[in-house]
């Protein structure tokens, strides 16, 4: 059984940066795709980005492409989320899921795992 766990949201300025952080634990995910989500309140689940189990593919939704980056560590079991110029529309609670199997990345069925979420606020 693997548990994700979501840190770093939080309240940032328009325009600043914050970086998520998701734990993996009970087992490695070094061998499944991961991925970012994030839902707004009274908004469908959002597909943000992933990345294949060794990171040598890395997808981003249109929305938050060129402002957010999203990487692996395998030794600390890790999946990162860089996000640059926030805007409010980026607030939302931030969701990190791990795959066991290929498909298509945006898919959420797609991911086996999933974590609680962390709350990002974006202020104007």
């Amino acid at each position: 059984q693997v548990r994700l766990l979501e840190s770093g949201g939080g309240l940032v300025q328009a325009g600043g940066s914050l970086r998520l952080s998701c734990a993996a634990s009970g087992h490695t995910v070094g061998s499944y795709g991961l991925g970012w989500f994030r839902q707004a309140p009274g908004q469908d689940r959002e597909w943000v980005a992933s990345i294949s189990w060794n990171g040598g593919s890395k997808y981003y939704a249109n929305s938050v492409k060129g402002r957010f980056a999203i990487s692996r560590d395998t030794t600390e079991n890790t999946v990162d989320l860089q996000m640059r110029n926030l805007t409010p529309d980026d607030a939302a609670t931030y969701y990190c899921a791990a795959a066991r199997y290929g498909g298509p990345p945006s898919l959420d069925v797609k991911y086996d795992y999933w974590g609680q979420g962390t709350q990002v606020t974006v202020s104007s």
